[in-house]
């Protein structure tokens, strides 16, 4: 029984320190460049905007929360004036059915143009 622990403890050290940098450089120089948001306005005032509310309760980023991700929001729905009207219009009177059962409390004190600049930030997250 020893021979097994023993044998499968040098498969295991050899699986891990045998990895290959070349393919960790190849993935490193051939990925495309990442575009950077941080200089968008829609992207900053978007961010201001959502992190003084209270939105990351029940969504974050990448991951589903209560809510849906601001990542699978922005793959859903292009970003076109009708689009940041209507998702504008759910942030301020909640909404549900669109991503499960789960409503989404309305937010009646956002202003119109404040909840658009949120959904444009959400929309770049592409």
């Amino acid at each position: 029984m020893k021979k097994y622990f023993v044998l499968l403890a040098i498969v295991g050290i050899a699986a891990a320190c045998g990895g290959n940098n070349k393919t960790e450089e190849k993935s490193a120089t051939t990925a495309a460049p990442v575009s950077d948001l941080s200089s968008n306005p829609d992207y900053v005032k978007g961010l201001e905007l959502i992190g003084k509310s209270d939105c990351l309760t029940c969504h974050k980023v990448r991951e589903k929360l209560i809510g849906p991700a601001y990542k699978d929001v922005a793959a859903k729905y292009e970003s076109t004036e009708a689009n940041i009207s209507m998702l504008a219009g759910k942030i301020i009177k909640g909404g549900k059915g669109v991503w499960g059962e789960v409503p989404m409390t309305p937010h009646p004190t956002v202003s119109e143009a404040d909840a658009k600049q949120m959904i444009k930030y959400v929309l770049l997250l592409k």
